[in-house]
């Protein structure tokens, strides 16, 4: 098993009811596909939500679908509402 460092990932309001209110949570992830599926494993209940589409912000940087992007204890990540255009 690989050892991964953990990081800390803000979450939109909205989400907090899935996390028991928490606004930060950690996650053991090395890349931003290991943080989404992290959180899914820690709180089951954001899979719906992840599944109908988020972006993960890593230093204010918006990654919407490079799941192998690196993110490091250090950086901000924030689990955002995928907004949609039309």
């Amino acid at each position: 098993m690989i050892d991964r460092p953990i990081v800390k990932v803000h979450l939109w309001s909205g989400l907090r009811a899935f996390t028991g209110g928490q606004e930060v949570v950690e996650v053991q992830a090395q890349t931003v596909g290991e943080v989404i599926s992290g959180l899914v494993a820690a709180h089951p209940g954001l899979a719906d939500i992840v599944e109908s589409g988020v972006s993960v912000a890593v230093d204010g940087k918006v990654i919407a679908s490079a799941l192998n992007e690196p993110v490091r204890p250090e950086n901000e990540i924030w689990l955002m509402q995928r907004l949609k255009g039309g």
